[in-house]
């Protein structure tokens, strides 16, 4: 077997299974950024709930997040049916910014309201959209890891449902200029261009 063969050849699965836990492992870590403050014993529990409300709705924004790129990710490989070295590229510096939206989120939690931490939030996010898009093109560049009877509507419409994602998010940037605690709700954009793009 040549050296191009081995390398245009490789499984996806492996790709998938990595993913799968990452994904799981950054939806999980979320939870961590809801904490109690101070000693319990001096906290009326209503009190405590109402202050985490910033917190509680980072939290859910950044795990429905996060699911829609797990969902993006689940059928994009459902077409993908292999991969090579460029694209296991790709996908590893993908789940590398994947990994890190506990941490951006956790920033947007400390710093609520704050146009920088917002900023670092939507900065983790476009790129990994933006890592989402080159993941489709690439692959189906040529038909390079897809079949050869793939429509080309088909790829059309994964090359527009990828760019959702960044442009929304660049949505979300400018946002917080002018209104940094509610610059997020511009993500709950995105189910709603999807459905648009499916009809």
């Amino acid at each position: 077997m040549s050296q191009t063969d081995q390398n245009t050849g490789l499984t996806s699965k492996r790709i998938e299974s990595l993913a799968d836990g990452i994904f799981a492992i950054a939806m999980t870590l979320l939870v961590l950024d809801l904490q109690l403050d101070g000693p319990v014993g001096n906290i009326i529990l209503s009190q405590f709930l109402a202050n985490q409300w910033q917190r509680f709705l980072n939290y859910l924004l950044s795990f429905f997040l996060l699911a829609i790129f797990w969902i993006l990710h689940h059928q994009q490989f459902h077409v993908i049916k292999r991969t090579d070295r460029r694209h296991l590229w790709i996908n590893v510096l993908m789940l590398m910014f994947v990994a890190l939206i506990p941490f951006s989120a956790s920033v947007v939690g400390d710093f609520f309201g704050q146009t920088l931490a917002h900023w670092v939030f939507d900065l983790n996010l476009f790129v990994v959209g933006l890592l989402f898009y080159f993941n489709w093109a690439y692959a189906t560049n040529q038909y390079r890891l897809v079949e050869k009877d793939l429509s080309i509507d088909l790829i059309a419409r994964g090359k527009k449902r990828a760019l959702v994602l960044p442009i929304v998010t660049c949505l979300a940037f400018v946002l917080s200029f002018y209104i940094p605690p509610w610059s997020g709700l511009a993500y709950l954009l995105i189910p709603v261009i999807f459905a648009k793009l499916k009809a």
